[in-house]
């Protein structure tokens, strides 16, 4: 069986078009729909199986008919990857299961008001459970909520999805060494900054990561305009296997 993600989003909190940015990376977005970001998540489709990693894209609910989605899952619950779900929640028809890490505050009242959305399901960290027949591994990275990366596998095949997260904790860094990934999705929010970021990946931070962990193949998400301004000006800076995720892009193993 083939595991199949699809970026729904690929950019950061401001993602872009950025509103009344001039920069050339905002223009060509207005310009051309190709180059926008939407919030980052997206789909993993397994066997007829769709899970929604993350929802920060908006009219979720016209995106994915009533019955479409067999689960959704969380990586924390900052509003830009959860916004998708408040007018969606409204909906009827059949439950649709959250995992999500064991933060209490949630996002403003959606655990009060959860409508179709059942958040019982709490991942902790480096406990895998399986979700029809996909094993799935949480992560904890390091941010300014609560956030878990997750290890997806399948036939001896692995996919990480790693969104906002700082610098990796040691134990995560040696688990993904330790279990060959063949392909890495990892926020990566700025160019080179001469200090990391407290909360994302700049570019150097992400480079040392492949390089650590190295994967088959690693592709960037959570994307700035900045970051895409560094990309226009250096197309050629990145090494062989690391990829620029885009909006609707399509990745297997």
């Amino acid at each position: 069986m083939t595991m199949k993600f699809t970026f729904l989003g690929t950019g950061s909190v401001k993602a872009a078009p950025v509103y009344g940015c001039d920069c050339p990376v905002c223009q060509r977005a207005l310009a051309n729909t190709d180059y926008r970001r939407h919030p980052a998540c997206g789909v993993l489709e397994v066997n007829g199986m769709r899970l929604l990693i993350d929802a920060g894209y908006l009219n979720l609910e016209q995106k994915f008919p009533p019955g479409s989605l067999d689960a959704v899952l969380l990586t924390h619950f900052h509003m830009d990857h959860v916004q998708g779900l408040f007018p969606m929640r409204w909906g009827m028809g059949k439950t649709i299961p959250v995992f999500s890490p064991d933060d209490p505050a949630g996002c403003d009242d959606l655990f009060k008001y959860p409508g179709i959305f059942d958040f019982s399901q709490k991942t902790q960290p480096f406990e895998t459970f399986v979700f029809q027949g996909l094993s799935i591994t949480p992560v904890p990275l390091v941010h300014s909520k609560l956030t878990m990366g997750y290890v997806f596998e399948l036939d001896g095949k692995r996919l990480a999805y790693l969104c906002d997260s700082g610098t990796l904790r040691r134990d995560v860094e040696t688990y993904l060494q330790t279990h060959s990934i063949d392909l890495m999705i990892l926020d990566c929010d700025q160019p080179p900054l001469e200090n990391a970021p407290r909360n994302h990946n700049d570019l150097t931070r992400a480079l040392q990561i492949f390089d650590q962990v190295k994967p088959s193949q690693l592709v960037l998400t959570h994307i700035s305009h900045n970051l895409d301004d560094y990309f226009m000006r250096h197309p050629d800076c990145l090494p062989e296997n690391l990829h620029i995720g885009y909006d609707n892009q399509t990745w297997s193993i």
